[in-house]
Parts: structure tokens; C-alpha cells; sequence
């Protein structure tokens, strides 16, 4: 019987792959979460409005256009990383991700230029998608094409965590701007030096990537030439439909539940309970400490139980907790931060086997096209949580608030489940 092997136990560059890989991810979560964290500050910057619900939404709006736009950047670079290898792939999608998150701190404001400043920021935004949705795919591949089977599920956790890794580097971060440009100074420069920070992770990231080797298996078949000349079509219409359209169902739920408890929690504290600026930078430190932790945890779980049972296991004990774990964080007794750390573990961590699990379902020839646009064409739809749970908390009663908030991860959680179910596992295969 074997037991999983941790990470220590790889070879420098498998090590020096699982790095790489993971601070492109980690990046990708720092970016995304600036943008949440500073979305109660920004709003009115860039969308000025009597209502603030309104100039929240619309701000919320330009980030899920992001997210959006990232199924075409992983259609581009899929079929770029399956052309000319994993590595030349991940080294562009870092380059444009880390400038553009710079260039969002550069942004004038609706003050300055008018109706052109909210049109300028969804355009980065639109360019920030496009680089993003290449980045998963190249990074997930190529990681789990570097390694024995017995190792994929620790480090699948592992790459998958890099998301709430970044997420927790900029509640980190914001924690510490706010400190520094408290009250009207962080709307007037603190938010800019935020995104100015978003390129330290990506030239760290970048740095190790030059010093990568290939994924081995791509260049077997590359040397073979057995390379698929048009992926796309072949796992939209040929063998691999199947297996496309139940990844991208996977996916659309677990977007939906990460987006709709964690990604949405700066928001929901601020709006609906009584938590300032500091304080909500500190509970984001322990639940995306806690998201990070339990995705490595779903990961090694998955090496064990398969990948299909961990993922079903947390996604109905989400179903079971988000409604009143919802409500006892807005109450704020002695528990409330406790209640945030178990909320963040159970409802956002179902993710840690999915690049194990998407990896292994297609063949080399067309592995960074069908896992990466597998993966990104389930923000199309899961996306939209943020904004469908805000027009529902909106709408009703304070009381009602953590009830909609849950229902809504209940509903991503039992889009999860449906599909996985209707998956064959894929622990052992080669």
C-alpha cells in the first residue's frame, strides 16, 4: 500500500514546475482579489452613483467581465501550449496578466476623464481575462504531465491552493495599505498601490519559468509529430465532447460556490454586517488561510478516496453548513471568526483534485487546449454568482440575507455534485 508522497520528495525541477505553476495561480487569485477587496472603495470612482448597491454592482460587473473573458484566453493559449509546448506558454501569460494588473493602478478616474475612465478599466479588465484563462491550463498540464500518477493528487491540491494563496497575499496586502493610507487617502492613492504591487508576484513567477524544463510528454509526441492540428474541434465535436462538456459543468459549479462565499465575503461583511475596513482585511486573512489549507487537504484527500468522492464530499457538506454558517458570521459574537475559518474550509476547497481530474481525462495531444478551456468555460456562467447573490440580498430583509447567500452556494454546490457523479474516476490512470 502506498503512501502519498509530499512534495519534498520530487526532483528540482519537478519541484521548480510545481513552483512555477503554483505562483502563476497564486498571481491570478492576487489580481482577482485586489479587485474584491477594493470594490466598496473603487465603486464610486469609477461609477458615481446616488445609489451605492448601484455603483457596487456595476463595479462587481467589470470584474466578472474578467472572468468572462478568460474561456478565449484559454481557447489561445490552449491551442498555443499544444503547438509549441507548455513552457513558451506560460511564459507569455505571465508577462501580459502581471502588466496588466499593473496598469489598473494607472487607471484616471470618472472625475478626470468622465465616462471614458469606467470604459477604460473594463477594457484592461478585458485583456486581464484573455491572459488569465491561458494561464490554469498551460500551469495545471504541465505540472501533472511532470509527475507519477502516486503524486498527482498532493500536488494537484497543492496548484489548485495557489489561487487562495494569492488571495490571502492581498488581503495581506490591503491589511497593510490600509494601515498606511487610512480613511480618504486609500481612495485618493492606496488602491493604485495595490495593483502597482501585482507585478512583484509575476516577475517572481516569471524568473522560475525560464528556468523550467518542458513537459516531457509533450515533447515525446512533438518529436513524434502525432501533435493534433486543430484541438478545438476535436473536444468540442469529436471523442472528447463528453468529457468537455461534464468538466465544464464541474467547473461551472465550483466557480459558482468559490465565487458566491469567498470571493463575495469583503462585500457581504461590509454591506450586511458591521465590520470595518481592518477588520474585514483580517477575517479574509483567516478564511483564505483556511481555503488555501483545505484545498491541499481535498488534493492529497483525492490521492486516497478518489478523485470524485472528494470532490462530492465537500460539496454536500457545503449544502449541509452554508446556510447557518452564513448567519453566524454576520452575528459577530465570540465564535464569528472560528465560523469564517470553517466556512472558507468547507464551502470554497472542493477544487484541489480538479487538475489532477481534468488532466488525466485527455491525451497529451490536446491536453492544455481541452483541460484549460474545460476549466475556464465554467466561469462563463459560474461567474455571475457575485451579482446574482447581491441582487438577492438586495432585495429582501436583513434577516433573510446569510439565507440567500447560502441557497446560492447550494445551487452551485448541486451543479457540482450532478456531474461528477456522471464522471468516471481517474486515480489511476496513467
Amino acid at each position: 500500500m502506498h503512501s502519498t508522497p509530499k512534495i519534498v520528495s520530487l526532483t528540482n525541477q519537478q519541484k521548480k514546475i510545481a513552483v512555477g505553476s503554483f505562483l502563476g495561480w497564486s498571481l491570478d487569485g492576487y489580481d482577482i482579489v485586489l479587485m474584491l477587496l477594493v470594490i466598496p472603495s473603487i465603486s464610486q470612482l469609477f461609477f458615481p452613483s446616488e445609489n451605492p448597491a448601484f455603483s457596487i454592482i456595476a463595479t462587481f460587473a467589470s470584474y466578472t467581465v474578467t472572468l468572462i473573458m478568460r474561456p478565449l484566453g484559454s481557447v489561445i493559449f490552449g491551442i498555443y501550449g499544444d503547438k509549441f509546448g507548455r513552457k513558451k506558454a506560460m511564459i507569455i501569460t505571465i508577462l501580459g496578466f502581471s502588466f496588466a494588473t499593473f496598469a489598473v493602478g494607472l487607471l484616471p478616474t470618472y472625475m478626470m476623464i468622465g465616462v471614458i475612465a469606467p470604459i477604460l478599466l473594463i477594457l484592461v479588465r478585458l485583456v486581464q481575462g484573455i491572459f488569465a484563462g491561458g494561464e490554469w491550463g498551460s500551469g495545471a498540464v504541465l505540472t501533472i504531465e511532470s509527475v507519477g500518477k502516486q503524486k498527482r493528487g498532493a500536488l494537484s491540491g497543492f496548484l489548485q491552493s495557489g489561487f487562495s494563496f494569492g488571495f490571502l497575499l492581498a488581503a495581506i496586502a490591503f491589511q497593510i495599505i490600509t494601515i498606511l493610507y487610512p480613511g480618504p487617502a486609500f481612495e485618493e492613492w492606496g488602491w493604485r498601490i495595490l495593483f502597482f504591487t501585482g507585478i512583484i508576484p509575476g516577475l517572481v513567477a516569471l524568473f522560475v519559468r525560464f528556468s523550467m524544463d518542458e513537459s516531457p510528454l509533450w515533447i515525446k509526441e512533438n518529436n513524434n509529430n502525432t501533435l493534433e492540428r486543430t484541438p478545438l474541434r476535436r473536444i468540442i465535436l469529436g471523442a472528447h465532447k463528453k468529457e468537455f462538456i461534464l468538466c465544464a459543468a464541474i467547473m461551472t459549479g465550483l466557480v459558482y460556490m468559490y465565487h458566491g462565499s469567498i470571493s463575495i465575503l469583503p462585500t457581504y461583511l461590509q454591506q450586511f454586517g458591521t465590520f470595518d475596513k481592518g477588520e474585514i482585511a483580517r477575517l479574509m486573512i483567516f478564511a483564505t488561510t483556511s481555503s488555501w489549507l483545505g484545498m491541499i487537504i481535498t488534493g492529497w484527500l483525492s490521492q486516497k478516496i478518489g478523485r470524485k468522492k472528494a470532490i462530492t464530499v465537500f460539496c454536500s457538506a457545503s449544502i449541509l453548513v452554508s446556510i447557518p454558517l452564513a448567519g453566524l458570521i454576520l452575528q459577530k459574537d465570540q465564535w464569528f471568526e472560528l465560523f469564517v475559518i470553517v466556512f472558507a474550509f468547507i464551502v470554497s476547497t472542493a477544487s484541489g483534485p480538479i487538475p489532477a481530474f481534468f488532466s488525466e481525462r485527455f491525451p497529451t495531444t490536446i491536453r492544455n487546449s481541452a483541460a484549460g478551456f474545460s476549466y475556464n468555460a465554467g466561469l462563463i456562467f459560474g461567474s455571475w454568482s457575485p451579482l446574482i447573490a447581491l441582487y438577492l440580498m438586495n432585495g429582501i430583509s436583513q434577516e433573510l440575507v446569510p439565507v440567500a447567500l447560502g441557497i446560492n452556494i447550494v445551487i452551485g454546490a448541486i451543479i457540482v455534485i450532478i456531474p461528477t457523479i456522471l464522471s468516471r474516476e481517474t486515480k489511476e490512470m496513467s
